[in-house]
Parts: C-alpha cells; structure tokens; sequence
C-alpha cells in the first residue's frame, strides 16, 4: 500500500492499482450455503456504483450521516467504502432517528423507518439480489445500484481529518481509521497476500478490521463468514485449507 494513502478509499484505489485480479472479499453465509468472491477490481466497481449512487440519486453529503443497519456481509463491505469515498460519516447500528440517511437489511426495516431522510434497503439475497417484493418506504438497493456509474468523483474532495465511522460508540476521521487499520494488521502479522478468515460481526472495531480494514491496508484479503458457528470443527479446519487462510480472527 502506498504510504501516503490517508482514507480507506485512497486504500482501494491503491490495491487497485497495484493487482486489481486478486482476491479482496471472500464471503460465506453458513445459514444459507452462499459463497462470494469478489476481486479488488470487482469490490471497486461495486464501490463506485454505491458511491454514485450515495451522492447522485440520495444527494448525500460530507459530513453526512448515514447509520448502517447491515450484518458482516460483503455488501457492508461496500457500504463502509461508499460512504468513506462521499466523505459521508457510516454509523455501524446508529440511530435511524438521528441520521441523514439510512441503509437496512431486511430484519431491521421497521426500526430504519425512523429515519426521516432517504432510505435504501438491501435484501442480502445471494449474488445481491432484489427484494422479491421492495418494502413500502425504500429504495431497493438492487434495483437502484445496476444503472450507476462505473467510475466515481466526489463532487467535494474528502478531508482526511473530517469524521468518517461511528461504531460501538468511538468515532474515528477517515485518516485515523487508515491509521488504527495498518497498526492492527501490523499488530496481526498481516501483509500482502495474506489471507484473514474471521467469524466476527461488524458492530465492533474489532470485527470490522478483521473483517476489512486491516487487510485492505495490509495488501491482504479477508474470509468473512456469517453464521460461522453452524459450522463443525473439521468443516471450518477444511475452510482454512480450501481458502488458503493464513490468519483467524
């Protein structure tokens, strides 16, 4: 990763740069047997189109704040990075209430109804498909993110010192979560190529660098698994092995 990269996105688009083909984003949900591979360039595109979306159609702004109301999913993923290239600030199971914008899974459609601003809906159906029927309220992300521009310019550049995650009650700018990120995968033992198997949710720190950040600045990819408790012993020992694990969070 390039030393002066100060955001998340600046990360992405230096992973992008240096080997777009390699593997970011490996998901599993073990309720439900899916499994998602999603390259660098891949996970880019899906974040371009999210972002374009975000300040576009939703008329999001930095400083903005939208609470994220989505479980360790490959798609939140891609919301966490939308959010950091807008300069939009992602509160992780934040207030409806008290935000700009929100952005729910289907099992928390009646508490992101709270939000008086724009709200998106994901289905979190394999390969991102839509809602077989779009709750009343919201914007179907599936059927709205399609159209979106490949590429994506903030209208207003992002300063890396502005505010750009809330979780578990710390907030962090865009240039302190670059900085925490590198220090836990320096801490983890990460680098480029390596490959982070974690089971952990994303309403944490801990969970969302496993589950992201910490490879992202490291060069390295993450195995994220949802309901991974449903899996035996042998089967996650075979998990490791078949995905070329080289740490487990």
């Amino acid at each position: 990763m390039n030393a002066t990269d100060r955001t998340p996105a600046d990360l992405l688009r230096s992973a992008l740069a240096a080997d777009p083909g390699r593997p970011l984003v490996t998901f599993y949900d073990d309720a439900t047997g899916e499994r998602v591979e999603l390259s660098v360039a891949t996970f880019a595109n899906w974040v371009a189109k999210t972002a374009n979306l975000l300040q576009g159609d939703l008329g999001a702004e930095p400083g903005d704040r939208l609470a994220l109301l989505l479980p360790a999913h490959w798609q939140s993923a891609v919301w966490l990075l939308a959010c950091d290239s807008v300069g939009v600030v992602a509160s992780v199971d934040g207030y409806p209430s008290d935000a700009d914008l929100v952005v729910s899974g289907p099992d928390s459609l009646d508490r992101a109804l709270e939000c008086e601003g724009e709200r998106v809906a994901l289905a979190l159906r394999p390969l991102g498909g839509r809602f077989p029927q779009p709750p009343a309220g919201f914007a179907d992300y599936a059927v709205e993110v399609p159209g979106q521009g490949d590429r994506f310019a903030p209208f207003v550049p992002v300063e890396a010192d502005g505010p750009a995650l809330i979780v578990g009650g710390e907030e962090f700018s865009h240039a302190e979560l670059t900085a925490r990120a590198r220090e836990d995968a320096a801490k983890l033992g990460l680098g480029p190529g390596s490959r982070v198997l974690t089971g952990l949710g994303y309403d944490t720190w801990d969970g969302l660098s496993a589950g992201l950040y910490a490879a992202l600045a490291s060069g390295g990819s993450v195995v994220l698994c949802r309901n991974l408790d449903r899996l035996s012993k042998d089967a996650v020992a075979q998990r490791i092995e078949s995905e070329r694990v080289t740490h487990t969070v």
